[in-house]
């Protein structure tokens, strides 16, 4: 039993960067699939995209600090330098997606998903897999109750309007 232990933690060990790019991208696909069934403008793909490309920038952010530090004596990498780049180009992303029309904003959830995704990736790439699937099955639990709050909130407001209107037409 010891020889297949080590022996899966020998293939882990070599291919965990492979493994950390398809949990990514699975968990990609799954934020993706939760925005797509409700018909947002960003979907499987968008989302999918961005949490692979975030893993695979920060394997190769944190990956480069070891191949290159000792090139150069005396140089100093900071492994989390281009990770700390796809936030502002989250934050790019993320604007293209929000729409205003007079009072009315559309696109604010689709953005800050997006953030989150590549918040997936980074978390992935960087090898810490308990605290972000813990965290994706928490935000999944807190959306779907504040999605039944605003629906009985819009639901209470809707029938304080028709109460309003029939007191009116009395």
């Amino acid at each position: 039993m010891e020889h297949i232990v080590t022996f899966f933690t020998t293939i882990f060990a070599q291919y965990e960067i492979y493994i950390r790019i398809l949990i990514s991208a699975i968990l990609g696909l799954l934020i993706g699939f939760d925005r797509t069934h409700k018909h947002k403008p960003a979907g499987v793909k968008t989302y999918t995209f961005v949490t692979v490309a975030s893993a695979l920038i920060t394997i190769v952010s944190i990956e480069s600090v070891e191949m290159y530090s000792h090139l150069h004596n005396r140089t100093m990498m900071d492994p989390m330098r281009l990770t700390a780049q796809i936030v502002s180009g989250l934050g790019f992303l993320g604007a293209g997606l929000i729409m205003k029309s007079g009072f009315e904003v559309k696109g604010l959830t689709s953005a800050a998903m997006i953030l989150f995704a590549g918040g997936v990736g980074i978390g992935i790439g960087a090898g810490f897999y308990g605290i972000v699937i813990f965290t994706i099955i928490t935000v999944f639990v807190f959306i779907r109750v504040g999605g039944l709050i605003e629906k009985l909130e819009h639901d209470r407001m809707h029938a304080s309007e028709k109460k309003d209107l029939s007191a009116l037409n009395k």
